[in-house]
């Protein structure tokens, strides 16, 4: 009733030997996900560097009186700069210290009203 011996069969071009074709196969098995790879790299990870280079750039070219808005979404102008943080004015006589990295848009002068 039970199978008692089993024979394995093998390929034609693996019985010949190999050869340009099994190279080509083993080639395109890893081709597909070579070139998603690929893909990913250029709609995802590339523009997500460029965003990360222009938030650097924004950053370090803040300067006292820039009108900004934090990640809270908190509009400010700059009062006073530090090594890694700021303090932002958000009204007459109230300012409040957030770090650099918070910064998240620099608005044009005068957009933030007194």
């Amino acid at each position: 009733m039970f199978i008692s011996e089993a024979f394995a069969q093998t390929a034609p071009a693996a019985a010949s030997g190999g050869g340009l074709e099994s190279m080509f196969g083993s080639l395109g098995q890893f081709l597909p996900l070579v070139l998603m790879f690929v893909v990913l790299y250029f709609i995802m990870i590339r523009p997500q560097m460029k965003r990360q280079k222009e938030h650097k750039s924004m950053i370090d070219a803040l300067a006292k009186g820039d009108e900004i808005v934090t990640t809270g979404g908190m509009i400010g102008r700059v009062a006073k700069m530090g090594e890694s943080m700021l303090q932002v004015e958000v009204a007459n006589g109230v300012e409040l210290q957030i770090q650099r990295s918070a910064v998240v848009q620099v608005l044009p002068k005068g957009t933030f009203g007194k």
